[in-house]
């Protein structure tokens, strides 16, 4: 009995142990943790949703491009392009798995974040081993692309995406890399979904120099056609042409020739001279520029302004660069366009009323150009040379009844030589690329070019690279020595 009592009074009761449980809830400890597990909670729904939202937007505003040349910043030439597709386009990846290159795999979504028309497919080649053949026949690289819209198509090839230059190994030993995804893959794009792709004509027949191989890529890279003209055999310009190129003739056109060329600009057509200074007379030529306002001063032009040309070379041009549609992209990067052995241009000043003449190059009023030629026996101006400034190139436009004459001249071939224009960081060759798309109504293709992956060469005007000499080999020397001096002193007399 005693026993029983004791365990009666030692059993717990229960409302006694629901109260404590109850009032343990209500306690301070038991409210903080609780509002610190909620917050938690909400932190974590925070995160999740702002790691799904983030994985939905493009890779354009997830990723910030950090790298020196930009790699994966898109231009306002694709964007603009891209943007407004009212086309389908695939992008197949053509990659094993597990080999994926990282820089074109950032490449295709941002393209992919600018447009819903965009659509990217890997196709790995040991899973889809006939995939590739039903678009090109060309060898298949790994990290290869694919584009197609409807029933066109265009082959990327991973060698054209990275391009490796080995022109000047056996020289300097060193070679050039560049990536060229932006622009294979805008242009691409761009064929597959363009109808109307220009037809550019090559004059031949005088000497001309054949279109280096540097700048024939990039007028086809635009998908411009490239064709050969001979005016000799014909009876006028072909009418599907968009564009003539006159390209460093070494003797002049005929009469005949003349007037073709004539007529067809006064018949709204496009044209690109690219001339140097000959000794032949060549009065065909000079009468087709005349026509249009312009006219070729004798001689070689040289630079008197140190700030206007390279070091040690007054003949090897660094001109203004004046405002256009076709040089507003150089003069907003900071470009220098390098201009050697050129012929210098003077704009008539009795030119019929409609006539638009705009310089592109123009020299400082310091030039002179030494009628002497290639004979020419000093760099040093004398009497009888002629003074400047010159014009080494302008950009002609004439409405016209059937639409608008456009003419640019250059008076420089060795401009758009590869190794003159590596001097100025490949600007010469922005220069011709964006002069193509002005006269071809291009416009929205200027200037994408391939991003170098190698550091780049810096021009410096010879007064610039004698200030910089200075200043590194004497005056910051010198303030090192000065100011050790200085502490050294005053530590003694401590």
């Amino acid at each position: 009995m005693k026993n029983r009592l004791n365990r009666a009074k030692t059993k717990p009761d229960k409302k006694l142990l629901l109260r404590a449980v109850r009032d343990s809830f209500n306690t301070r400890t038991f409210r903080a943790g609780g509002y610190s597990a909620v917050a938690a909670l909400i932190v974590i729904a925070i995160a999740i949703a702002v790691n799904l939202f983030a994985g939905a937007l493009p890779s354009s505003v997830t990723h910030i491009d950090t790298t020196a040349s930009g790699l994966f910043t898109l231009s306002a030439q694709t964007e603009q392009l891209v943007s407004a597709l009212d086309k389908d386009v695939t992008l197949y990846w053509i990659v094993q798995s597990g080999s994926e290159d990282s820089t074109i795999s950032e490449l295709l979504d941002r393209y992919a974040g600018l447009s819903s028309h965009i659509t990217i497919s890997k196709k790995d080649p040991v899973v889809y081993p006939n995939f590739a053949s039903q678009y090109t026949s060309e060898p298949l690289y790994n990290n290869s692309l694919i584009v197609v819209s409807g029933e066109r198509s265009q082959y990327i090839s991973y060698t054209d995406i990275y391009v490796t230059d080995y022109s000047s190994y056996y020289m300097t030993g060193s070679v050039s890399s560049e990536f060229n995804g932006e622009g294979e893959l805008t242009a691409a794009i761009d064929y597959v979904t363009n109808d109307d792709l220009p037809t550019l004509y090559t004059l031949s027949g005088h000497g001309e120099s054949t279109l280096p191989s540097n700048l024939q890529s990039l007028a086809e890279a635009e998908n411009m056609l490239v064709e050969s003209l001979s005016l000799l055999t014909v009876d006028a310009v072909p009418e599907d042409a968009d564009l003539v190129v006159i390209y460093a003739p070494q003797s002049d056109i005929s009469s005949d020739e003349r007037d073709m060329l004539i007529a067809y600009l006064q018949g709204g057509g496009k044209m690109l001279m690219v001339l140097d200074y000959i000794e032949e007379d060549t009065p065909n030529l000079d009468a087709v520029l005349t026509e249009y306002g312009l006219t070729t001063a004798e001689g070689i032009v040289l630079e008197g302004d140190a700030n206007h040309h390279m070091r040690g070379s007054n003949y090897y041009l660094l001109p203004n660069i004046e405002s256009h549609t076709i040089t507003d992209p150089l003069i907003d990067g900071g470009y220098y366009v390098l201009a050697p052995v050129a012929q210098g241009l003077t704009i008539n000043e009795d030119v019929r009323d409609g006539l638009s003449i705009t310089p592109l190059l123009e020299t400082s009023s310091s030039a002179y150009a030494k009628i002497d030629g290639y004979s020419l026996t000093t760099y040093e101006k004398e009497e009888g040379d002629i003074d400047g400034p010159f014009v080494l190139g302008a950009a002609v436009s004439e409405t016209v009844a059937d639409g608008e004459t456009q003419l640019v001249v250059f008076t420089s071939s060795q401009m758009f030589d590869e190794t003159t224009s590596m001097l100025v960081a490949g600007a010469n060759d922005d220069l011709f690329l964006n002069a193509l798309d002005w006269l071809c109504a291009r416009e929205s293709a200027i200037s994408i070019r391939a991003k170098s992956l190698d550091a780049e060469f810096l021009a410096v005007p010879s007064s610039w690279a004698s200030t910089l000499s200075a200043l590194l080999v004497i005056v910051l020397p010198l303030s090192f020595l000065i100011a050790g001096a200085s502490i050294t002193i005053i530590r003694r007399k401590r």
